[in-house]
């Protein structure tokens, strides 16, 4: 049944069709008996103008008002048919332009009084000059054009229904537009998170492995003991690496595994890291100044991560016999974290591509401290060198 009435409102001729045809049965019967070739045109006329109403409700429309004048200057007698007047007051209002919906209200208020004034001239009645004579006409006239305003009314109801139910697949639509753009947009920011993250947690440990790695290589034959302690290092590097990487999974597991994962690096972790730069062969300093209080965990990611992707570039571009420094400082509305190197820097395409000559180690410190509506100053130290400097609000752990 629902597919029925599917397909009957995608096809509303074939449901205008079966209504005209038991008009023209019922019309054409009431012609031929009243006699007449007028009586029989209206009734061949008017439902052919009902099959059309809705695919051209103006013309049809228009064309059924001219048809009820011309019956009524031609003196021709209502059958039957003149029902399908009322389907036409309905067309007008429903589906008409605005002009036509207001020449057929007029021609309905007109049409019972019209229609009364043209019976009752053709037969001549001793009543008309009584009291009551015209207080009875003014009644049946109201009540033959009540028809027309009820289906005018019911015409103009179901405009601004459909109307409105435009306006909420409109509305429904667009909110679903915004809902894919909204859901692309979380995908994408979601993967350039996991890309910081892999990227951070990869190049850290990696080029730790690989400089401890070199240095095994090389004082192999000399210094087997030296060589054991290099692979030891890459070894508990390896296994730091496959933790970072089990809290990144962790974060792509529902809520129920994740609680299996540590937490998040933080600024408490810091020394852990540094520990592990100096055993891989840069001396680092490291000073906290201020109160030292607790951050939010994404503030103190950022802060972990911002030292980390800062010490492995000092690494990887600082060149032979390198120092860095690591500076963070509680201040009373922001946190600064500052680390710079004595090296022979980096180059302006470094600068411009990022620590790993793909963009994507300093890029990833920007987002990361634009995240947290923080500033970064990323350029050469004076006096030689390689500086990094962040500046974040700390708003948010108020």
């Amino acid at each position: 049944m629902h597919r029925l009435n599917a397909w009957l409102r995608r096809h509303p001729m074939v449901v205008d069709s079966a209504w005209a045809l038991l008009v023209l049965f019922f019309g054409v019967l009431a012609a031929v008996e009243q006699g007449g070739l007028g009586g029989l045109a209206v009734a061949l006329a008017i439902p052919a103008l009902m099959v059309f109403r809705r695919r051209n409700p103006n013309a049809t429309t228009v064309t059924a008002v001219a048809l009820g004048l011309g019956q009524l200057a031609l003196n021709v007698d209502p059958n039957v048919s003149s029902v399908g007047y009322l389907v036409f007051a309905y067309t007008g209002a429903a589906f008409g332009a605005p002009w036509v919906s207001r020449l057929v209200v007029a021609a309905g208020l007109v049409a019972g009084p019209l229609t009364l004034w043209r019976t009752e001239s053709n037969a001549t009645s001793p009543e008309s000059t009584s009291d009551g004579y015209w207080v009875r006409m003014m009644f049946s006239a109201v009540l033959m054009t009540t028809p027309f305003i009820l289906c005018w009314a019911w015409g103009r109801l179901t405009r601004v229904r459909r109307a409105y139910l435009i306006e909420l697949e409109d509305r429904a639509a667009r909110l679903e537009r915004e809902r894919d753009a909204q859901s692309k947009v979380a995908v994408a920011a979601e993967r350039a998170r996991i890309a910081r993250e892999l990227h951070d947690v990869v190049a850290h440990n990696v080029s730790v492995m690989i400089v401890q790695a070199d240095g095994a290589a090389y004082v192999l034959d000399n210094s087997p003991q030296q060589a054991k302690e290099a692979l030891g290092t890459i070894a508990s590097t390896g296994r730091q690496a496959l933790v970072e990487m089990r809290r990144l999974l962790g974060v792509l597991r529902t809520a129920g595994t994740a609680e299996e994962y540590v937490p998040q690096p933080s600024v408490e972790e810091l020394p852990e890291l540094l520990e592990q730069v100096r055993v891989a062969g840069l001396p680092v300093d490291f000073a906290t100044t201020g109160d030292a209080r607790e951050l939010p965990r994404g503030l103190e990611l950022t802060v972990y991560r911002i030292v980390q992707e800062a010490l492995t570039n000092v690494r990887k571009h600082g060149g032979p016999g390198v120092r860095a420094r690591v500076a963070v400082d509680f201040r009373e509305r922001d946190l600064e974290v500052l680390v710079e190197d004595d090296g022979r820097g980096s180059t302006s395409e470094q600068l411009v591509g990022g620590a790993d000559g793909h963009g994507h180690g300093l890029i990833g410190m920007r987002e990361r401290v634009g995240m947290v509506s923080g500033s970064l100053d990323i350029g050469p130290r004076p006096g030689g060198g390689f500086r990094i400097r962040a500046v974040l609000p700390l708003k948010a752990a108020k």
